[in-house]
């Protein structure tokens, strides 16, 4: 990053707009933030996840932040964030003029609503609702963001070990801001769960970088944590998927 634009002043990471050497902006998630990197792990693999199955997400981007950003900063709390965030950090390509998706004024058809609520339940996304849709239109399209907040399994002690619980149904499914147009969601559920096979998982989670992994005095191993992943997503997929029964059947 070589430069440091502005805040955004939303969510619990506090991402800001910044510009790149390749003379691009990028909403930059900050490893300091919020979660910390957990956050940013949830944000590259289901955000990878969900191109994967052919949703709209801005393009991820690794991103390296010098601490020396900091130094004309003038507010205290995002002078801190940048220091603390030095090195490996995580960035979406910027939708410059893009406006935040009205569930009254934006009509999606039944099918991609209902893949984004498949999507959403399979990663376990709780930041999907009518208060805050993270999703946005940019050029007359929708554009699906912000997935710091899924795979909440991972904040959990020891979820390596079996804490994770991947055959659970997803209950806040409830809230998603699309749950009532999804009417084809038993009928989008089997392409859905064809498409990510466990090598397209295992690809995904081989990009997490170790840094994020090692992050905490008592991090398991890298290899133990990627294969974690794995097992925690693909379990996730056998029949029957309690999650999408969840999904479908929510009131």
């Amino acid at each position: 990053m070589t430069r440091y634009v502005t805040p955004l002043r939303e969510g619990g990471s506090l991402p800001a707009i910044v510009e790149a050497a390749d003379d691009g902006m990028y909403v930059l998630k900050f490893r300091g933030a919020g979660q910390g990197p957990r956050a940013l792990i949830a944000e590259l693999v289901a955000g990878e996840i969900a191109r994967a199955l052919g949703l709209p997400v801005p393009e991820i981007v690794f991103a390296e932040l010098h601490p020396d950003l900091a130094r004309t900063e003038p507010d205290p709390e995002i002078h801190a964030l940048i220091l603390d965030s030095a090195g490996l950090n995580l960035a979406l390509d910027y939708l410059p003029g893009s406006v935040t998706f009205d569930p009254l004024v934006n009509q999606l058809d039944a099918d991609l609503a209902s893949r984004i609520v498949w999507f959403d339940s399979f990663v376990t996304n709780v930041d999907r609702t009518a208060r805050n849709t993270n999703m946005l239109m940019w050029h007359r399209r929708l554009w699906l963001i912000d997935h710091g907040a899924t795979l909440y399994a991972h904040h959990a002690p020891e979820w390596q070990t079996g804490g994770a619980r991947p055959r659970d149904p997803f209950a806040m499914i409830k809230t998603h801001v699309l749950r009532r147009r999804a009417t084809a969601l038993l009928n989008v559920d089997a392409a859905m769960a064809e498409a990510l096979t466990e090598d397209l998982i295992g690809t995904i989670v081989e990009w997490i970088p170790d840094a994020w992994l090692t992050a905490g005095d008592a991090a398991p191993e890298v290899g133990e944590q990627r294969a974690a992943y794995i097992r925690y997503l693909t379990e996730r997929l056998t029949t029957p998927r309690a999650f999408v029964q969840e999904a479908a059947r929510a009131d």
